[in-house]
């Protein structure tokens, strides 16, 4: 996963590596913060150069992810792990070195409670999701898809679908079904580029996504569907039933269930 986090109020893009359980951060974030610098690049360039004639390879421990950059699209950055921005921080003349160094114990922290506990990651998750302006309403049908979504993927992951591109697939299957329209395509008419097109729908199509995947879990486990193409199967059969039921509604009230809509900041929309 790949959230933002907030240090005093300014933002930290940070990945989490499930499967090596580690917290990636981008450096050129955490430098602005620290250095308060306008011009954050350069002093993470002039910082390595320092790091290397003085001898030490943390610099060339450094990796790269693609994180979501300023004007939404997807992007290569430095990226440090808590050890080595433990390191980094101690070259960065301070008064924000400790309480962010505290700050990273607490996102570790917090993220082994959600491990132990995952109702508390979607505590945090409404918490963002107010904080973006959504309503209580909007919130709630998010959540209560989100853990439709799971069921769904948990019955995947049991009848042997196990590759993340078989999970875009079928996905894609019922979203193609219901709306008429692709994943990729149903982003392109919102405007989104790389958001997550669920955290932009309306109610409506939270609703109606919800319902083509409950569909398709139960179509599938009434099957005993089993493997990519059974699965494709029955997600068709359940893209189905919501499309029958969206045209339904669309006659009745002559408005489109899918929109263009989206929650983006207007800044970001200029630039999109």
């Amino acid at each position: 996963m790949s959230p933002i986090k907030l240090f005093e109020q300014k933002k930290v893009r940070s990945h989490y590596d499930d499967e090596k359980e580690v917290w990636y951060f981008s450096i050129i974030d955490v430098i602005e913060i620290l250095s308060g610098s306008d011009r954050p690049r350069k002093y993470w360039a002039d910082l390595k150069s320092k790091l290397k004639i003085e001898g030490s390879e943390l610099s060339e421990e450094i990796g790269q992810l693609k994180m979501e950059a300023s004007d939404g699209k997807q992007r290569a950055t430095d990226v440090a792990d808590t050890e080595q921005l433990l390191r980094l921080i101690q070259s960065i003349p301070s008064p924000k070195a400790e309480p962010f160094k505290q700050w990273l114990a607490k996102v570790g922290y917090e993220r082994m409670q959600e491990l132990a506990d995952p109702a508390q990651s979607l505590d945090r998750a409404r918490e963002n999701w107010q904080k973006l302006g959504r309503s209580e309403k909007w919130i709630q049908q998010r959540m209560t898809g989100q853990e439709t979504r799971n069921k769904l993927t948990d019955y995947w992951k049991e009848s042997g679908v196990e590759k993340s591109d078989e999970f875009a697939l079928l996905t894609n299957i019922i979203h193609q079904e219901w709306t008429g329209l692709s994943v990729k395509k149903h982003k392109e008419v919102k405007g989104l580029k790389s958001q997550n097109l669920r955290d932009h729908m309306s109610e409506a199509e939270l609703i109606f996504t919800a319902l083509a995947e409950l569909s398709t879990r139960q179509i599938a486990e009434t099957d005993e569907a089993k493997g990519l193409i059974e699965n494709a199967k029955a997600s068709k059969k359940g893209g189905a039933i919501a499309k029958n039921a969206r045209l339904a509604l669309e006659d009745k009230t002559g408005k489109s269930v899918v929109t263009g809509e989206n929650f983006l900041p207007s800044t970001q929309k200029q630039v999109e």
